[in-house]
């Protein structure tokens, strides 16, 4: 059942991603006059207020790709040191998998970045989907299911995962507003993203049980929580 779910989830989020890749492969007007209508409105407050505009400048580099894969390679240190390599090991494994996998959409679709009036920003190569979004999704959703088996509450559980869809979603937002990308390059960054975290921790799982392990449920444990309680010291 657990296992079902998570095959869900991943489907749940697959399909948004699908669909918005078809309709902008096939240049859907609809979809080209919503993304453009909203990258207007945005780009004009964006104008309006160049004290905002530069808070998100930063704040969008900061949530940068780079800063989750920094993060996600020291966290895999800590963990190895701990004596938790497996878990170390699929950290790096999916972020850099989950990267690869953006340049090659991003390779095989080629959409034009928004070309607005008066910019303020700039970021180069093709826009869907946005590399921002996804490795946000990647970095918070592994950074969580690594933290999780140290929460002994499920309120606590709930506030992280709060915390880290917010952080989704200003990264998201802040591409759009900076006019580097479409709303429907974000939200398909997002998607995949999420995509790939369960994916592999619905495969981590599934290597957990053939060891014998007992079933978890990595979205309220982490993926790998006898990880912690098996006094590991590395």
């Amino acid at each position: 059942m657990r296992l079902t779910m998570a095959m869900a989830a991943v489907a749940i989020f697959t399909v948004p991603f699908v669909i918005l890749l078809v309709l902008v492969r096939t240049s859907s007007t609809p979809l080209t006059s919503l993304d453009e209508s909203i990258a207007l409105s945005l780009h004009a407050h964006a104008l309006e207020n160049p004290g905002y505009t530069a808070f998100l400048n930063v704040a969008t580099e900061v949530f940068g790709p780079w800063t989750w894969r920094v993060l996600v390679v020291l966290t895999a240190v800590w963990l190895w040191r701990r004596g938790a390599p497996r878990l170390a090991i699929w950290a790096v494994a999916t972020i850099t998998f989950g990267g690869l996998l953006n340049l090659a959409v991003k390779g095989i679709v080629d959409r034009a970045r928004p070309d607005l009036p008066n910019p303020v920003a700039w970021a180069p190569g093709a826009s869907f989907p946005s590399g921002h979004a996804m490795g946000a999704a990647l970095g918070v959703c592994i950074l969580v299911l690594i933290l999780l088996p140290f929460l002994r509450s499920p309120a606590s559980r709930i506030a992280v995962w709060a915390v880290a869809a917010v952080i989704m979603v200003f990264v998201a937002y802040s591409r759009v507003a900076l006019g580097v990308h479409w709303t429907s390059d974000v939200i398909a960054g997002v998607a995949l993203g999420i995509v790939v975290v369960v994916g592999a921790a619905a495969g981590f799982e599934t290597w957990r049980r053939g060891e014998g392990r007992r079933p978890a449920e990595p979205h309220m444990e982490g993926v790998e929580p006898e990880a912690f309680r098996e006094g590991h010291s590395g």
